[in-house]
């Protein structure tokens, strides 16, 4: 074969293989080209900012993506701060928010202009549960018992612990309060850390802290749970203290206190993303899903490990938007 025929060869060659190369790197998948901030609408050592952070050691542990996450704590208005920072933030696939119940109740009560419509949903990693916690020295060892002396009291007499003002817990705690026919008085903290060491110094009677904010002084002895706000005990039966389980936390309603609640866990990002930028956190929330971590960490945070994405998720949001509503209209924090 002469050498022009084979330089003709190798050129025919070499665009084949071009052909060949091109439609695999068009296709090649978004990932991020920067750090990814994850806002926290809330303070620090709550359920939302410890899932954040230990969401983000798990990525970096395990290499998940070639980018590192941030943390940001942007708790400001009821967690306002950071649902208009990821609002403003249009079109940037670098940022994603960890959502809690004030999704819904911050607006709703500040008549801050956000919906959660202006974000865009990307996957539902759990639901968290609610616990009435007592310190341990006090004199009340079942739900019961409690209800009967906050009923006995008199009005304002028993404090209650919480995570802001006209959020979950303060719903909770009105619901409470509707049921035994007292008034306690709320007062709220900037988050289920601090709640959680109010309770252990003894310098509020209860609160309603989700598990993961209070199962370390759970776990030392400092804590009582009384009562799980769901329809069902948690499934987990491994033990916590020496004697008790999560499993072995008997449902608020079984005891004469008929609350049920529930909050999101949710990731959204900002609007105007693409459909393959949403499909990257999805497939890296469905990777930290599949780690021994999570599973670990789920069941020492008693979580309800749902998982929800695209319609699905999106139809539960609605659903949830309307109870919240109609709860926060009964407990008289619907913005005026």
């Amino acid at each position: 074969m002469d050498r022009q025929l084979i330089c003709r060869s190798l050129a025919a060659a070499g665009v084949a293989a071009a052909f060949a190369v091109t439609p695999f790197a068009a296709s090649a998948a978004w990932e991020p080209t920067k750090p990814v901030e994850f806002v926290v609408p809330a303070g620090t050592g709550g359920g939302a900012d410890q899932m954040a952070r230990f969401i983000q050691g798990l990525v970096a542990k395990n290499n998940l993506m070639k980018q590192p996450i941030i943390v940001v704590n942007k708790s400001g208005g009821a967690g306002a701060e950071g649902f208009l920072d990821v609002k403003s933030s249009k079109g940037d696939p670098n940022k994603i928010i960890i959502t809690l119940s004030n999704l819904f109740t911050t607006p709703l009560a500040t008549g801050v202009p956000f919906n959660w419509k202006d974000l865009t949903p990307v996957a539902m990693l759990a639901l968290d549960e609610f616990v009435l916690w007592v310190n341990a020295e006090s004199p009340y060892k079942t739900t019961t018992e409690y209800m009967t002396a906050i009923k006995g009291g008199s009005a304002g007499q028993f404090k209650m612990g919480g995570t802001g003002s006209k959020q979950e817990d303060q719903i909770i705690t009105v619901a409470l309060e509707k049921s035994v026919g007292n008034k306690m008085t709320y007062i709220p903290f900037k988050g289920g850390g601090a709640v959680a060491v109010q309770l252990v110094g003894k310098h509020i009677d209860s609160s309603v802290n989700n598990p993961i904010e209070a199962v370390a002084h759970w776990r030392s002895g400092a804590l009582r749970p009384l009562c799980v706000f769901d329809s069902a005990p948690m499934p987990y039966p491994t033990k916590i203290t020496a004697t008790q389980s999560w499993q072995d936390i008997p449902t608020c309603k079984s005891q004469g206190l008929a609350v049920e609640y529930q909050m999101l866990r949710g990731i959204f990002m900002p609007p105007g993303v693409t459909q393959e930028q949403v499909d990257f956190y999805i497939d890296l929330f469905k990777k930290v899903r599949a780690t021994p971590d999570w599973k670990k960490f789920t069941e020492d945070g008693a979580f309800n490990n749902t998982f929800m994405v695209g319609k699905d998720f999106v139809e539960w949001v609605t659903k949830a938007e309307g109870t919240h509503k109609t709860l926060m209209q009964e407990a008289g924090f619907i913005a005026k």
